[in-house]
Order: C-alpha cells, then structure tokens, then sequence
C-alpha cells in the first residue's frame, strides 16, 4: 500500500521544457529565462525550477522542473512574470519550446 509520500510523489508533475535561440538571441534567451527562476522557486508548488544549457548546442536550454501538481503549474502559468516572458520570447526563439510533461513512474 501506498504511503502519503508515495502519493505525492504520485500527483507530481515533473517537466523538461526545451528552447531552441533564434540566431544571434542566445544571450537575451538565456537572460529571460534566468529571470523566470528567482519568482518562480516563489511559487506555492514549485518542487524543483532548475536552467540547464546543452552541452552540445549552445543555442538550447531547458528547465527541469518539478510541481506538487498539475493545478501549482497551471498557477505558475498565470503568473506575471510568465506573462512577461510570453510577451518577449517570439523574436528569441527559433521554434516553439518542446514540452514534455512527465510522471513518475518508480520510487
């Protein structure tokens, strides 16, 4: 039987969000998204908020991140400093983020 950590563990979202930098936007890519982090570890629900950048392609970063669950995401993406980076990000990207939205599957 299933403990209540178990359960939680269970109800937690886990993403990998990836972004790929139009030519030349690295930089401001990579300083918009750095300041998604500070009032993102904030939020009530944020686990985990962690910027990775690619070992093999200077042009991709990524979040890792974990929330309590599904509905503290959908709160996140409310927020106004998400609101602030979807209203700049266009001209930085050169394609949309890919989204994996995950759940865990093993202890």
């Amino acid at each position: 039987m299933a403990d209540a950590a178990d359960a939680g563990l269970e109800a937690a979202l886990a993403m990998v969000v990836e972004f790929r930098a139009a030519p030349g936007r690295r930089d401001e890519l990579r300083d918009a998204l750095l300041a998604l982090v500070e009032p993102t570890r904030l939020e009530d629900g944020c686990l985990l908020y962690d910027l990775h950048e690619s070992r093999d392609d200077a042009d991709v970063l990524a979040f890792y991140e974990v929330w309590r669950d599904p509905d503290a995401h959908a709160a996140h993406d409310r927020t106004a400093h998400v609101g602030r980076f979807r209203e700049i990000r266009g001209p930085l990207l050169a394609e949309p983020a890919r989204v994996l939205r995950l759940r865990r599957i093993e202890p």
